[in-house]
Protein backbone atom coordinates (compact mmCIF):
# COMPACT_ATOMS: atom_id res chain seq x y z
CA UNK A 1 0.00 0.00 0.00
CA UNK A 2 1.32 3.25 -0.65
CA UNK A 3 2.37 5.92 1.99
CA UNK A 4 -0.80 8.66 1.70
CA UNK A 5 -0.94 11.98 3.91
CA UNK A 6 -3.92 14.13 4.66
CA UNK A 7 -4.79 15.41 1.41
CA UNK A 8 -6.12 18.47 2.94
CA UNK A 9 -2.66 19.57 3.27
CA UNK A 10 -1.92 19.86 -0.18
CA UNK A 11 -3.80 23.14 -0.53
CA UNK A 12 -2.67 24.75 2.70
CA UNK A 13 0.15 26.94 2.49
CA UNK A 14 2.51 28.47 4.97
CA UNK A 15 1.55 31.89 6.53
CA UNK A 16 2.24 34.04 4.32
CA UNK A 17 2.79 37.01 6.62
CA UNK A 18 5.56 34.55 8.40
CA UNK A 19 7.18 34.54 4.76
CA UNK A 20 7.26 37.90 4.30
CA UNK A 21 8.44 38.71 7.75
CA UNK A 22 11.34 36.04 7.60
CA UNK A 23 11.89 37.60 3.66
CA UNK A 24 12.57 41.25 5.51
CA UNK A 25 14.53 39.38 8.49
CA UNK A 26 17.21 38.05 6.08
CA UNK A 27 17.92 41.90 4.61
CA UNK A 28 20.40 43.62 6.43
CA UNK A 29 18.44 46.66 8.14
CA UNK A 30 14.91 46.23 7.04
CA UNK A 31 11.95 47.79 8.99
CA UNK A 32 9.73 45.21 9.85
CA UNK A 33 5.59 46.60 9.81
CA UNK A 34 4.57 43.22 9.30
CA UNK A 35 3.73 41.70 12.23
CA UNK A 36 0.60 42.25 14.80
CA UNK A 37 3.14 42.24 17.67
CA UNK A 38 2.94 45.09 20.44
CA UNK A 39 6.20 46.75 20.77
CA UNK A 40 5.65 46.92 24.65
CA UNK A 41 6.39 43.85 27.30
CA UNK A 42 4.11 41.81 29.22
CA UNK A 43 3.08 44.04 32.48
CA UNK A 44 5.29 43.41 35.54
CA UNK A 45 2.83 42.26 37.53
CA UNK A 46 1.42 39.71 35.18
CA UNK A 47 5.05 38.39 34.77
CA UNK A 48 5.50 38.39 38.86
CA UNK A 49 2.16 36.35 39.11
CA UNK A 50 3.80 33.44 36.83
CA UNK A 51 7.13 33.17 39.57
CA UNK A 52 4.81 33.09 42.35
CA UNK A 53 3.13 30.08 40.59
CA UNK A 54 6.16 28.13 39.91
CA UNK A 55 7.61 29.11 43.37
CA UNK A 56 4.18 27.26 44.55
CA UNK A 57 4.84 24.45 42.45
CA UNK A 58 1.67 25.03 40.34
CA UNK A 59 3.21 22.64 38.08
CA UNK A 60 0.72 19.82 37.68
CA UNK A 61 -2.18 19.50 35.56
CA UNK A 62 -4.69 21.43 35.87
CA UNK A 63 -8.80 21.26 35.25
CA UNK A 64 -8.78 20.52 31.42
CA UNK A 65 -11.20 23.93 30.37
CA UNK A 66 -8.79 25.74 32.90
CA UNK A 67 -8.98 26.77 36.58
CA UNK A 68 -12.29 28.07 38.00
CA UNK A 69 -10.71 31.57 38.96
CA UNK A 70 -9.68 32.03 35.73
CA UNK A 71 -12.94 30.93 33.88
CA UNK A 72 -14.77 33.37 36.38
CA UNK A 73 -12.42 36.56 35.86
CA UNK A 74 -12.50 36.18 32.55
CA UNK A 75 -16.52 36.19 32.78
CA UNK A 76 -16.56 39.04 34.74
CA UNK A 77 -14.25 40.22 32.28
CA UNK A 78 -17.07 39.73 29.02
CA UNK A 79 -19.47 41.08 31.33
CA UNK A 80 -18.27 44.05 31.06
CA UNK A 81 -18.68 44.04 27.70
CA UNK A 82 -22.43 43.69 28.03
CA UNK A 83 -21.50 39.46 27.39
CA UNK A 84 -23.37 37.67 29.34
CA UNK A 85 -21.40 33.75 29.79
CA UNK A 86 -21.16 31.68 32.70
CA UNK A 87 -17.60 30.33 33.88
CA UNK A 88 -18.51 27.29 32.68
CA UNK A 89 -19.33 28.45 29.44
CA UNK A 90 -15.58 29.19 28.87
CA UNK A 91 -12.73 27.70 27.71
CA UNK A 92 -9.09 28.55 28.29
CA UNK A 93 -7.51 27.63 25.07
CA UNK A 94 -3.99 28.20 23.60
CA UNK A 95 -4.37 31.44 22.09
CA UNK A 96 -7.37 32.47 19.72
CA UNK A 97 -5.90 30.40 17.07
CA UNK A 98 -6.84 27.47 18.95
CA UNK A 99 -9.63 28.57 20.23
CA UNK A 100 -10.96 29.64 16.64
CA UNK A 101 -9.85 25.88 15.27
CA UNK A 102 -12.15 24.62 18.15
CA UNK A 103 -15.08 26.86 17.12
CA UNK A 104 -14.82 26.05 13.50
CA UNK A 105 -14.04 22.13 13.98
CA UNK A 106 -16.88 22.33 16.87
CA UNK A 107 -19.89 23.36 13.64
CA UNK A 108 -18.33 21.92 10.32
CA UNK A 109 -18.49 18.55 8.26
CA UNK A 110 -17.02 18.21 5.36
CA UNK A 111 -18.40 20.40 2.43
CA UNK A 112 -19.90 22.88 4.92
CA UNK A 113 -19.09 26.29 3.36
CA UNK A 114 -18.13 29.31 5.66
CA UNK A 115 -18.29 32.64 4.87
CA UNK A 116 -15.69 35.21 5.98
CA UNK A 117 -16.09 39.09 5.05
CA UNK A 118 -12.79 39.73 3.24
CA UNK A 119 -9.98 41.39 3.67
CA UNK A 120 -9.26 39.06 6.42
CA UNK A 121 -6.96 36.69 7.98
CA UNK A 122 -5.93 33.57 6.80
CA UNK A 123 -5.95 31.60 9.58
CA UNK A 124 -9.66 31.34 8.52
CA UNK A 125 -9.42 30.23 5.39
CA UNK A 126 -6.81 27.80 6.84
CA UNK A 127 -8.85 25.83 9.13
CA UNK A 128 -11.57 25.58 6.82
CA UNK A 129 -9.27 23.83 4.82
CA UNK A 130 -8.05 21.39 6.84
CA UNK A 131 -11.70 20.47 7.87
CA UNK A 132 -12.39 19.79 4.28
CA UNK A 133 -14.57 22.70 3.80
CA UNK A 134 -15.49 25.14 1.76
CA UNK A 135 -13.93 28.79 2.48
CA UNK A 136 -16.00 31.72 0.85
CA UNK A 137 -15.09 35.03 0.79
CA UNK A 138 -17.26 37.79 0.87
CA UNK A 139 -16.07 40.87 -0.50
CA UNK A 140 -16.52 44.04 1.26
CA UNK A 141 -13.61 46.62 -0.31
CA UNK A 142 -16.90 48.00 -2.25
CA UNK A 143 -18.80 49.17 0.77
CA UNK A 144 -15.87 50.32 2.76
CA UNK A 145 -15.35 47.06 4.03
CA UNK A 146 -18.95 47.34 5.84
CA UNK A 147 -21.21 44.24 5.59
CA UNK A 148 -24.26 44.02 3.10
CA UNK A 149 -27.61 42.42 2.55
CA UNK A 150 -26.72 42.00 -0.79
CA UNK A 151 -23.49 40.95 -0.41
CA UNK A 152 -24.60 38.73 2.27
CA UNK A 153 -26.81 36.82 -0.16
CA UNK A 154 -24.63 36.43 -3.50
CA UNK A 155 -22.25 34.39 -0.97
CA UNK A 156 -24.67 32.50 0.51
CA UNK A 157 -26.21 28.87 -0.56
CA UNK A 158 -28.01 25.35 0.93
CA UNK A 159 -24.39 24.27 2.24
CA UNK A 160 -23.67 27.77 4.49
CA UNK A 161 -22.87 26.31 7.70
CA UNK A 162 -20.97 29.87 9.75
CA UNK A 163 -19.55 33.17 9.24
CA UNK A 164 -16.75 34.70 10.72
CA UNK A 165 -17.11 38.15 12.00
CA UNK A 166 -13.72 40.26 12.69
CA UNK A 167 -14.06 43.62 14.47
CA UNK A 168 -12.48 44.94 14.69
CA UNK A 169 -10.75 43.72 11.44
CA UNK A 170 -7.58 42.07 10.60
CA UNK A 171 -6.14 43.67 8.09
CA UNK A 172 -8.07 47.09 7.84
CA UNK A 173 -8.53 48.02 11.15
CA UNK A 174 -12.38 48.92 10.44
CA UNK A 175 -15.29 48.16 12.85
CA UNK A 176 -18.31 46.46 11.70
CA UNK A 177 -20.85 49.44 12.37
CA UNK A 178 -24.43 48.40 13.67
CA UNK A 179 -26.15 48.15 10.58
CA UNK A 180 -23.52 45.34 9.47
CA UNK A 181 -24.28 43.52 12.79
CA UNK A 182 -27.64 43.48 11.89
CA UNK A 183 -27.21 42.11 8.36
CA UNK A 184 -25.10 39.15 9.70
CA UNK A 185 -27.55 39.05 12.36
CA UNK A 186 -30.43 38.50 9.68
CA UNK A 187 -28.39 36.18 7.93
CA UNK A 188 -27.90 34.27 10.98
CA UNK A 189 -31.89 34.10 12.12
CA UNK A 190 -32.84 33.11 7.70
CA UNK A 191 -30.22 30.52 7.23
CA UNK A 192 -29.74 28.92 10.50
CA UNK A 193 -25.83 29.59 10.72
CA UNK A 194 -23.51 30.07 13.07
CA UNK A 195 -21.23 32.99 13.92
CA UNK A 196 -17.92 32.75 15.15
CA UNK A 197 -16.66 36.35 16.61
CA UNK A 198 -13.11 36.67 16.54
CA UNK A 199 -12.98 39.53 19.16
CA UNK A 200 -9.49 39.51 19.52
CA UNK A 201 -9.08 43.34 18.93
CA UNK A 202 -12.15 44.37 20.82
CA UNK A 203 -9.99 45.67 24.07
CA UNK A 204 -8.28 48.27 21.05
CA UNK A 205 -11.30 50.47 20.11
CA UNK A 206 -10.25 53.65 19.90
CA UNK A 207 -14.11 55.14 20.25
CA UNK A 208 -15.70 52.32 22.71
CA UNK A 209 -18.73 54.38 23.36
CA UNK A 210 -20.18 53.97 20.15
CA UNK A 211 -18.31 49.96 19.70
CA UNK A 212 -20.50 46.86 20.23
CA UNK A 213 -20.02 43.58 19.52
CA UNK A 214 -21.95 41.13 17.88
CA UNK A 215 -22.95 39.14 20.58
CA UNK A 216 -23.85 42.05 23.02
CA UNK A 217 -26.06 43.18 20.12
CA UNK A 218 -27.76 40.02 19.49
CA UNK A 219 -27.96 37.91 22.44
CA UNK A 220 -31.30 36.28 20.95
CA UNK A 221 -29.11 34.97 18.54
CA UNK A 222 -27.05 32.79 21.67
CA UNK A 223 -26.83 28.81 20.78
CA UNK A 224 -25.14 29.78 17.21
CA UNK A 225 -22.60 32.29 18.50
CA UNK A 226 -19.26 31.48 19.34
CA UNK A 227 -16.51 33.89 20.76
CA UNK A 228 -13.06 33.93 20.66
CA UNK A 229 -10.70 36.25 22.37
CA UNK A 230 -7.18 36.57 23.17
CA UNK A 231 -4.85 38.05 25.79
CA UNK A 232 -1.94 38.37 23.16
CA UNK A 233 -2.95 41.92 21.46
CA UNK A 234 -4.16 44.24 24.66
CA UNK A 235 -1.64 42.74 27.14
CA UNK A 236 1.86 42.37 24.79
CA UNK A 237 1.10 38.47 25.97
CA UNK A 238 1.59 37.16 21.96
CA UNK A 239 4.74 34.41 23.37
CA UNK A 240 1.97 33.29 25.93
CA UNK A 241 -0.39 31.43 23.62
CA UNK A 242 -3.44 32.21 25.76
CA UNK A 243 -6.92 33.10 24.39
CA UNK A 244 -10.37 31.80 25.55
CA UNK A 245 -13.77 30.35 24.02
CA UNK A 246 -17.00 31.06 24.59
CA UNK A 247 -20.38 30.02 24.09
CA UNK A 248 -23.55 28.71 25.12
CA UNK A 249 -23.17 25.71 27.43
CA UNK A 250 -24.20 22.79 24.80
CA UNK A 251 -21.52 24.45 22.34
CA UNK A 252 -19.03 24.24 24.99
CA UNK A 253 -20.05 20.58 25.89
CA UNK A 254 -18.62 20.06 22.31
CA UNK A 255 -15.58 22.25 21.80
CA UNK A 256 -14.15 20.77 25.57
CA UNK A 257 -13.84 17.50 23.59
CA UNK A 258 -11.32 19.30 20.97
CA UNK A 259 -9.87 21.08 23.29
CA UNK A 260 -8.98 17.86 25.26
CA UNK A 261 -8.02 16.05 22.44
CA UNK A 262 -5.75 18.48 20.97
CA UNK A 263 -3.95 20.35 23.79
CA UNK A 264 -5.23 18.41 27.29
CA UNK A 265 -5.08 22.10 28.56
CA UNK A 266 -3.02 25.58 28.96
CA UNK A 267 0.21 25.41 31.44
CA UNK A 268 -1.10 25.36 34.87
CA UNK A 269 1.31 28.25 36.27
CA UNK A 270 0.04 30.91 33.64
CA UNK A 271 -3.20 30.88 34.71
CA UNK A 272 -2.82 32.96 37.84
CA UNK A 273 -0.79 35.48 35.66
CA UNK A 274 -3.92 35.07 33.00
CA UNK A 275 -6.34 36.24 35.45
CA UNK A 276 -3.90 39.21 36.63
CA UNK A 277 -3.66 40.59 33.04
CA UNK A 278 -7.24 41.09 32.90
CA UNK A 279 -6.88 43.64 35.23
CA UNK A 280 -4.33 45.74 33.90
CA UNK A 281 -5.54 49.27 32.43
CA UNK A 282 -4.53 49.53 28.74
CA UNK A 283 -6.31 53.09 28.17
CA UNK A 284 -2.40 54.41 27.80
CA UNK A 285 -1.90 51.38 25.08
CA UNK A 286 -4.99 52.46 23.23
CA UNK A 287 -3.83 56.11 23.33
CA UNK A 288 -0.59 55.65 22.10
CA UNK A 289 -2.21 53.36 18.83
CA UNK A 290 -4.48 55.75 17.92
CA UNK A 291 -1.84 58.62 17.80
CA UNK A 292 0.18 56.69 15.74
CA UNK A 293 -2.47 55.87 13.32
CA UNK A 294 -3.08 59.22 13.09
CA UNK A 295 0.17 59.79 11.96
CA UNK A 296 0.69 57.25 9.31
CA UNK A 297 -2.96 58.06 8.06
CA UNK A 298 -1.24 61.71 7.46
CA UNK A 299 2.17 60.52 5.84
CA UNK A 300 -0.33 58.02 3.76
CA UNK A 301 -2.43 60.63 2.55
CA UNK A 302 0.69 62.77 1.54
CA UNK A 303 1.65 59.57 -0.75
CA UNK A 304 -1.13 59.44 -1.67
CA UNK A 305 -2.03 56.11 -0.35
CA UNK A 306 -5.83 56.10 0.44
CA UNK A 307 -6.66 53.96 3.11
CA UNK A 308 -10.22 53.29 5.24
CA UNK A 309 -9.62 54.96 8.53
CA UNK A 310 -9.21 52.31 11.17
CA UNK A 311 -11.35 52.46 14.16
CA UNK A 312 -9.26 49.92 16.16
CA UNK A 313 -6.66 47.36 16.69
CA UNK A 314 -3.22 48.66 15.04
CA UNK A 315 -3.00 48.15 11.31
CA UNK A 316 -3.63 50.39 8.15
CA UNK A 317 -4.42 48.68 4.69
CA UNK A 318 -3.80 51.70 1.98
CA UNK A 319 -4.64 50.47 -1.43
CA UNK A 320 -1.76 49.98 -3.85
CA UNK A 321 -3.79 49.74 -6.86
CA UNK A 322 -3.12 52.53 -9.10
CA UNK A 323 0.60 50.92 -9.63
CA UNK A 324 -0.71 48.27 -11.53
CA UNK A 325 1.30 44.96 -9.88
CA UNK A 326 0.13 42.64 -7.46
CA UNK A 327 0.62 43.19 -4.04
CA UNK A 328 3.30 40.38 -4.11
CA UNK A 329 6.08 41.86 -6.06
CA UNK A 330 5.15 45.58 -4.64
CA UNK A 331 6.33 43.82 -1.40
CA UNK A 332 9.06 41.82 -2.01
CA UNK A 333 10.11 44.87 -4.42
CA UNK A 334 9.78 46.98 -0.91
CA UNK A 335 12.04 45.26 0.85
CA UNK A 336 14.84 45.02 -1.74
CA UNK A 337 14.88 48.57 -2.91
CA UNK A 338 13.74 50.24 0.14
CA UNK A 339 14.33 48.32 3.26
CA UNK A 340 10.97 48.11 4.69
CA UNK A 341 8.22 45.33 4.82
CA UNK A 342 4.93 45.40 4.17
CA UNK A 343 2.49 42.44 4.40
CA UNK A 344 0.25 41.74 0.60
CA UNK A 345 -3.29 42.30 0.50
CA UNK A 346 -2.92 38.87 -1.17
CA UNK A 347 -2.43 36.91 2.22
CA UNK A 348 -5.61 38.83 2.97
CA UNK A 349 -7.77 37.86 0.16
CA UNK A 350 -7.74 41.09 -1.01
CA UNK A 351 -5.68 41.84 -3.77
CA UNK A 352 -4.91 45.88 -4.84
CA UNK A 353 -3.69 46.29 -1.29
CA UNK A 354 -1.00 46.08 1.36
CA UNK A 355 -1.42 46.03 5.13
CA UNK A 356 1.03 48.49 7.74
CA UNK A 357 1.21 47.46 11.31
CA UNK A 358 2.06 50.32 13.27
CA UNK A 359 2.14 48.39 16.81
CA UNK A 360 6.00 48.91 16.78
CA UNK A 361 8.32 51.81 17.91
CA UNK A 362 7.37 55.49 16.65
CA UNK A 363 10.84 55.27 14.91
CA UNK A 364 10.56 52.35 13.09
CA UNK A 365 6.88 53.89 11.86
CA UNK A 366 9.03 56.80 10.94
CA UNK A 367 11.42 55.75 8.79
CA UNK A 368 9.81 52.88 7.57
CA UNK A 369 7.11 55.84 6.06
CA UNK A 370 9.82 57.91 5.14
CA UNK A 371 11.69 54.48 3.34
CA UNK A 372 8.37 54.36 1.95
CA UNK A 373 7.53 57.23 0.67
CA UNK A 374 10.60 57.27 -1.41
CA UNK A 375 9.68 53.50 -2.88
CA UNK A 376 6.69 55.40 -3.77
CA UNK A 377 7.96 58.32 -5.80
CA UNK A 378 10.48 56.61 -7.66
CA UNK A 379 7.87 54.25 -9.06
CA UNK A 380 5.27 57.84 -9.64
CA UNK A 381 8.94 58.72 -11.58
CA UNK A 382 8.74 55.14 -13.51
CA UNK A 383 5.61 55.23 -15.15
CA UNK A 384 6.23 59.27 -16.05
Amino acid sequence: MTLTLNESLDDLQLSGIRRITAKAKQTPGCILLTLGEPDGNTAEAVKSAVAASLAENDTHYPPNNGKDFLRAAIARRMARDGLSYAADEVIVTCGATEALFAALTCVMNPGDEIVVPTPAFGLYESIVTLNRGVFVPLDTSESAFQITDEALARAASDRTKALVLTSPNNPTGCVYDERSLDAVARFARERDVFVICDDVYASLVYDGGSYRRFAQLHSDLRDRIIVCDSFSKPYAMTGWRLGWVAADAALVAQMAKIHQYMVSSVPSFVQRAAARALEQDISSDRDRYRARRDYVLERLAAMGLSAVRPAGAFYVFPSIARFGMPSEEFCLRLIEEAGVALVPGSCFSAEGYVRLSYCCSMEAIEEGLDRLEDFVRKLEGGRS
